[in-house]
């Protein structure tokens, strides 16, 4: 299965990300920022990464935007988990490269089945 990096500030909602994704048989790094997210991209290289947009410092729009500027992460499958839901978050968020959207509250079953769409998409 695949290594799936998971970056949410809010334990809650990392916690039920990461469950989820677990009982499907994924492997999951999970990390509390934007910072951390980048680094865990480069140490060892996820094959998809779930972003939440507001994180503190480094936001998940920042980490998107580092991760698309670096070669050996530029492809990398990237969806944005946030409670930003207007349309103009959307926009910025699928701008700063984002191959999937997802506005909270979500359905992990929701989640589960955009997840394994793009990981088909990217194999």
């Amino acid at each position: 299965m695949a290594r799936i990096l998971v970056a949410d500030d809010d334990v809650d909602i990392r916690e039920l990300v990461e469950f989820k994704l677990s009982t499907l048989g994924h492997d999951i790094v999970a990390v509390s920022d934007g910072a951390a997210a980048v680094e865990a991209c480069r140490a060892d290289r996820p094959d998809l990464a779930v972003l939440d947009v507001m994180m503190p410092g480094f936001s998940g729009l920042d980490a998107i935007r580092v991760i698309r500027s670096e070669p050996a992460l530029a492809d990398l499958p990237v969806i944005l988990l946030t409670a930003r839901a207007q349309e103009s978050d959307v926009e910025t968020g699928f701008d700063s490269g984002a191959d999937d959207y997802i506005t909270k509250p979500f359905s992990p079953r929701e989640l589960a089945s955009r997840v394994e769409a793009l990981l088909a998409r990217a194999h």
